[in-house]
């Protein structure tokens, strides 16, 4: 396995371009599903968001007050820890909730394709 040549690349670059442009119909059940999946991902940023709002004030407000009133805090906690403690918390909360959300949605889409399929409408 060497280098490869400028005609076997060319041989590569030439398939992939007649591959990508067959050009794939999709039925309506596949479109309602990608249409579903995208609609669960933006359930989930959504839900991620609010939650990341909340777990930032809630880290905030007691890691503020800490380096202010404990004296241990005040001589340990620079700026740097005290950012890092409260986006550690909202990116974690973000990210647990966006995923939990978003598996939710998509239990409950193939739930309702199993039940559509299982009643005879599909």
């Amino acid at each position: 396995m060497g280098i490869p040549t400028a005609t076997e690349i060319r041989d590569v670059l030439i398939n992939k371009r007649r591959k990508s442009s067959t050009i794939m119909i999709q039925s309506p059940s596949e479109q309602q599903k990608i249409l579903n999946s995208k609609n669960c991902v933006q359930e989930g940023v959504r839900a991620g968001t609010k939650a990341a709002a909340i777990a930032c004030v809630a880290s905030a407000v007691p890691t503020l007050v800490a380096v202010r009133v404990f004296p241990w805090a005040k001589s340990n906690l620079n700026y740097t820890a005290q950012a890092l403690i409260i986006s550690a918390a909202s990116i974690a909360a973000y990210f647990i909730t966006a995923d939990k959300t978003i598996l939710e949605c998509a239990r409950r889409n193939s739930r309702a394709e199993f039940e559509r399929v299982g009643s005879g409408q599909g």
